[in-house]
């Protein structure tokens, strides 16, 4: 039977997240939903952190306020909240994020008390385990695979392919996924969206 996962999702205000895309703040928030939209059935529990939630009506999971900025904070914050059992931190920007990657995922840390996903460019990283949650030594940030390795996060085997590594940090990030077709719903329709908006007829979606 797999273990009752809380995975903690940190995001911040789409208006103040995300800045490197130059997409604006609906791109931003449909990022985020997609992701959480993905990681809910994977979950026994889903807590959202955020700086203010006036963006989170009808988004899956708890919603908690942080209460010191930035993204460290949002962590820690989150996995205290979730308690001593199995703990997962997922990073909420992974609009390609499907289901059953995080879930295969979650079934491969049950054998690693801390456990870690690097993202595709190999130098950050989506995801850190720990079947107890007081054992995360989260390190989220430049090289942050490199500092959780460090930590004692097992790296765990995944296909190059798998959606957990595709996280979007640039735009160029996120017109390779959706070259690929492989965005969520929400970011399509909101990238399609703002292309309706821009009435130039050309985009991501092209």
């Amino acid at each position: 039977m797999p273990l009752p996962w809380t995975v903690v999702v940190p995001v911040r205000h789409p208006e103040r997240g995300k800045s490197r895309l130059g997409a604006g703040a609906a791109v931003a928030r449909a990022i985020a939903v997609d992701t959480l939209a993905a990681a809910a059935p994977a979950a026994h529990r889903l807590i959202l952190m955020t700086d203010a939630d006036d963006w989170t009506a009808g988004l899956p999971g708890e919603v908690r306020l942080q209460c010191a900025p930035g993204l460290s904070a949002a962590v820690a914050e989150g996995v205290a909240a979730a308690g001593d059992g199995p703990v997962a931190v997922l990073l909420g920007d992974l609009p390609a994020l499907r289901t059953a990657d995080l879930a295969a995922a979650l079934a491969a840390a049950e054998a690693h008390p801390l456990a870690r996903v690097p993202d595709h460019e190999g130098t950050g990283t989506t995801l850190i385990t720990a079947l107890r949650g007081g054992e995360h030594q989260p390190a989220f940030g430049e090289d942050s695979n490199a500092r959780h390795a460090a930590a004692g996060y097992v790296e765990l085997t995944l296909p190059a392919s798998s959606s957990l590594r595709r996280d979007v940090d640039r735009a160029a990030d996120l017109a390779a996924l959706a070259e690929a077709g492989l965005l969520g719903a929400a970011t399509r329709s909101a990238l399609r969206e703002g292309q309706r908006v821009a009435g130039d007829g050309r985009g991501l979606l092209d």
